[in-house]
């Protein structure tokens, strides 16, 4: 059958359309089939360009125990990750801090007088507990129907050198095992004469020094986590608690009593600006020669502190710089130095019971529910 020219001008226009369109979608098909091999490829080479790492998932202060659940692991490009980062996963799983049972220990933050605390706690049989340290020994315990339940952990718990924000990158040198050992001497010491800084919370770290109206200034005990006492919510003035063995006891008093015989002199504290990376300060204060017997004959002491204490003590040098800096401060007050102590002491002791009453009084408040307004 014949076709005029119209239909088969349409028919034409129709197939040359068709092909037209046929043309187009294969070159869209081709261009995404590009992209996509490209994307794939991209892909492929960011994988073999990527690692693993740690990073917080919250703030972490100087000094405080790292837990497992503060990390998240992370898929980060290796041309942004330094080399001391990715083999923190085995050392990070090497050291997660657990009970000899497999139990992880977490971390949980609580707001205690307007100030966040971090809390660590342990699931054992289904039970939730906070994880304490005791102050005498720096071991962790639980507490089990009123008693105390000490754990075995499996292994030393890793610390933070410096304050770091959330989402840090957990390199080597951000971190360190801890070098908290237990000690039979060290007991928990109470002190209201220390001059303390402006800023000073508990947890920080200090060193106790003591300066003579001359200029001269010793270190009498470094590194030291300080706690504030706190009294009716109210954190002390003047008080801190202080863990020390009892060489280190025994310096406080003697440097207490130097400190008091001496008008002008003081005893103050200064803190560590980051207590995870600094190193502790080597003592520098020379105790006076009745203190000096007692401490090497102390059976208190350990042998590893006695050996230390001999070392330093059996020289000339600490001799000149107890004869020729302290003891020469000390004469110059003469008399004097006797009256000095006395009523340094004395103000010493009052200030000591106002604080004990203080604390008495403010357990009785909490006690009958009236606190202190």
């Amino acid at each position: 059958m014949a076709t005029n020219p119209m239909q088969r001008k349409a028919r034409n226009s129709f197939l040359l359309g068709m092909l037209v369109m046929l043309l187009i979608s294969g070159a869209i098909i081709a261009l995404l089939f590009m992209q996509l091999m490209n994307k794939m490829k991209k892909e492929k080479e960011e994988l073999a360009s990527s690692v693993n790492a740690y990073v917080l998932n919250q703030d972490v202060k100087s000094g405080q125990v790292i837990t497992t659940d503060m990390l998240t692991l992370q898929t980060v490009n290796k041309t942004l990750v330094p080399s001391n980062a990715t083999s923190d996963l085995s050392i990070i799983e090497n050291y997660a801090l657990q009970d000899k049972e497999g139990n992880d220990i977490t971390t949980e933050y609580r707001t205690v007088n307007n100030q966040t605390v971090a809390t660590m706690y342990i699931v054992k049989d289904n039970v939730k507990y906070e994880v304490k340290r005791e102050e005498q020994t720096d071991s962790f315990y639980i507490e089990k129907n009123g008693q105390k339940e000490y754990l075995e952990l499996n292994s030393v718990p890793l610390v933070a050198k410096v304050d770091m924000n959330k989402n840090t990158l957990i390199t080597t040198d951000l971190i360190s095992k801890s070098d908290n050992m237990v000690q039979d001497d060290v007991r928990k010491q109470e002190y209201n004469m220390i001059v303390l800084p402006m800023d000073l919370a508990t947890g920080d770290y200090i060193d106790v020094r003591v300066m003579f109206p001359n200029g001269q200034d010793f270190i009498v005990v470094s590194k030291k986590e300080v706690e504030i006492p706190n009294i009716a919510g109210v954190d002390s003035q003047d008080t801190v608690w202080i863990n020390l063995t009892e060489d280190e006891i025994l310096h406080m008093s003697c440097a207490i009593v130097d400190t008091a015989s001496v008008k002008g002199a003081k005893i103050y504290a200064t803190k560590y600006t980051e207590a995870g990376m600094q190193n502790a300060a080597t003592p520098t204060y020379v105790v006076s020669g009745a203190t000096s017997q007692l401490l090497q004959s102390d059976p208190n002491i350990l042998d590893k502190a006695m050996n230390a204490i001999r070392e330093r003590y059996n020289n000339g040098n600490s001799t000149t710089i107890r004869n020729d800096y302290i003891n020469s401060v000390i004469s110059n007050q003469g008399e004097q130095a006797q009256t000095n102590l006395e009523q340094n002491m004395e103000e010493s002791i009052t200030n000591s019971k106002n604080a004990r009453k203080e604390y008495l009084d403010s357990l009785a408040g909490a006690g009958t529910g009236t606190g202190t307004e």
